[in-house]
C-alpha cells in the first residue's frame, strides 16, 4: 500500500489536523507495516496556476523554455505522487469557512484534463480510479457538514470529479468552544476507520 500524507495548516506542531494525519497514517500503517508513505507539507508553498502554468502545463508546448519546464515539472511531481498512491490522507483546516489557499493550489496542479480526467460524450470521467480518501478536517467554529462549511464539500466533489469515490471524513470541529468534545470526536471517526 502506497500513503500519500499531506498537511496544509500553518500553524505547525499546534496544528490538529497534522496530529490527525499523523494518527491516521499510524493506524493504517500499524496494520499495514509494509507501507510505504510520501508526506508532502503543502504549507512550505504551492504555486497558484497562473498565465505562465497555462503555457507551460495546459498548453504542453513541444520545445518549453527552462522556466516553463520548472513548472511542468512541479505539477507533474504533485500529480505523480497522487498516480502512485493507494491511500490519500490530507489534512483540512478550515480557514475562513473553506479550505487552505495551499491546499486548493495543489488541487489545481493535479487536475490536469488527460491525465487526471478527461472528458467524454457522457461528461466528465476522473482518471485516478481505485484510491481511498480519509480527510481530517478541524476548525475552530465551522460545523463540520454544515451551511457554514465550504470545505468538506468542495473536497468531496474534487476528489470524485479526479475519479476518488471513496472518501472518508475524522472530523475535529468546534474546537474553538469545546476542544475536548471536538477531539473526542474526531478519535471516534479514527476508530471507525478500517486499515
Amino acid at each position: 500500500m502506497n500513503i500519500l500524507h499531506i498537511d496544509s495548516a500553518i500553524t505547525g506542531d499546534a496544528s490538529v489536523s497534522r496530529q490527525l494525519t499523523a494518527k491516521i497514517v499510524a493506524k493504517l500503517t500499524a496494520d499495514q507495516p509494509d507501507a510505504a508513505v510520501t508526506y508532502r507539507d503543502l504549507a512550505k508553498g504551492v504555486p497558484a496556476i497562473d498565465n505562465d502554468w497555462f503555457h507551460a502545463v495546459r498548453l504542453s508546448p513541444e520545445n518549453p523554455t527552462a522556466e516553463q519546464q520548472a513548472l511542468i515539472d512541479i505539477s507533474n511531481a504533485y500529480l505523480n505522487e497522487v498516480q502512485a498512491a493507494d491511500v490519500l490522507v490530507i489534512g483540512l483546516p478550515i480557514y475562513n469557512f473553506t479550505l487552505t489557499a495551499q491546499l486548493k493550489n495543489w488541487f489545481d496542479q493535479i487536475a490536469r484534463a488527460g491525465l487526471s480526467f478527461r472528458y467524454t460524450a457522457e461528461g466528465p470521467e476522473g482518471l485516478l480510479k481505485g484510491k481511498r480518501a480519509i480527510i481530517a478536517y478541524t476548525a475552530a467554529g465551522t460545523p463540520f457538514g454544515s451551511e457554514l462549511d465550504f470545505a468538506s464539500g468542495y473536497l468531496r466533489h474534487i476528489l470524485g470529479f479526479l475519479g476518488i469515490t471513496d472518501v472518508e471524513f475524522v472530523p475535529a470541529d468546534g474546537l474553538a468552544f469545546d476542544r475536548d468534545a471536538g477531539l473526542a470526536r474526531a478519535d471516534e471517526a479514527l476508530d471507525r476507520i478500517a486499515a
